[in-house]
């Protein structure tokens, strides 16, 4: 196997950028549809805070009557800031997105909102008998994500590309 050239400390590293592509356009996503295009969305991240810093973790989800839904462990951290905010919330930013990155068309979807963890007996029974998790993970808690700002866009061919 040939050996990889050391790189300076301090250098850019850039990905291998694909063929050219046309300019792309980007078009706004109404609520609905942006909604839509990440409940069919296999996984996606969530952003929440660690100590004053932001955390982001990749997870899979259900969305459930506008609600994004995602299960944690024991010891995730994100279990443990929306506990501590059970009444309230911790405010959280999930992210969902296709994009081809050799066409460079597709869609991204990020929701801004509160975070709490489901308590209720029913609606834990619901969750869990739909949504399993990707990990080999006790996964015991429940977190549901109550949209409250919805930004999304598709990514089309632009007017240099038709």
């Amino acid at each position: 196997m040939p050996q990889q050239p050391a790189r300076r400390a301090g250098s850019v590293v850039r990905p291998r950028p694909p063929a050219e592509a046309p300019p792309r356009e980007l078009v706004p996503l109404e609520r609905a549809e942006a909604l839509r295009l990440l409940g069919g969305a296999p996984f996606g991240r969530i952003v929440f805070t660690v100590r004053a810093l932001p955390a982001i973790r990749p997870v899979n989800h259900l969305l459930v009557d506008d609600t994004i839904v995602i299960r944690t462990h024991d010891g995730a951290a994100l279990t443990a800031a929306a506990a501590g905010s059970e009444d309230t919330g911790v405010v959280v930013a999930y992210e969902a997105d296709a994009i081809d990155p050799v066409t460079r068309l597709g869609w991204s979807v990020v929701v801004t909102g509160f975070a709490r963890p489901v308590t209720d007996p029913a609606r834990l029974a619901r969750y869990r008998a739909l949504l399993s998790p990707w990990v080999n993970a006790s996964m015991d808690h429940t977190v549901a994500i109550q949209p409250d700002l919805v930004a999304g866009y598709r990514l089309i061919a632009g007017a240099a590309a038709s």
